[in-house]
């Protein structure tokens, strides 16, 4: 189905449209609210919210950008606000000042991707969505400061925590 023809019919809220959408999509949408939401019940919770937002609001979508990272978005904002409800974000070191320095991070080859979100799991809530919205989205710091609220040092320090946590958590799980 073209785009184009897509945004018509989701535009006319068509129940076939929408259902070839959500079928299309909802699979890569629910990892991407897993990463931000521990438990399952709340990753489909969003996922629901976040679809129904993209048929209401099918004709806020303007064509800039693709499809796919404007319901990402939507998505990535519902995990934010479901963060918010559910547990209150706690940002610790938000008085650190953080330096610039040249970021060295990596994560060895042989560790899964499944074995990369169990240990993305183990991250307090505050580093993993700084983290998640830095490193997986490709949100930059004053994006990111804007979406949660917080400074942008406090975003740079949580990623830069979230970093350290993960390397010292990644050493124990390679055990």
């Amino acid at each position: 189905m073209q785009t184009e023809e897509l945004l018509q019919r989701l535009g006319d809220q068509d129940r076939v449209a929408q259902k070839w959408l959500y079928e299309r999509y909802s699979p890569l949408m629910f990892s991407v609210c897993k990463r931000y939401l521990k438990r399952r019940e709340d990753a489909e919770e969003a996922l629901i919210s976040g679809f129904f937002k993209v048929f209401s609001q099918i004709s806020a979508y303007s064509g800039a950008g693709s499809f796919e990272g404007w319901i990402r978005r939507i998505m990535v904002n519902e995990c934010l606000m479901m963060l918010r409800k559910v547990q209150p974000l706690v940002f610790p070191g938000d008085e650190q000042e953080v330096s610039e320095q040249p970021d060295s991070f990596s994560i060895e080859s042989e560790i899964s991707a499944k074995e990369i979100l169990e240990v993305l799991d183990l991250l307090p809530p505050g580093y993993r969505t700084v983290f998640n919205l830095y490193v997986l989205e490709g949100f930059k710091h004053i994006e990111i400061a804007d979406m949660l609220g917080i400074s942008i040092n406090t975003s740079k320090s949580q990623l830069i925590l979230a970093k350290e946590k993960l390397r010292s958590l990644l050493k124990r799980y390679q055990e």
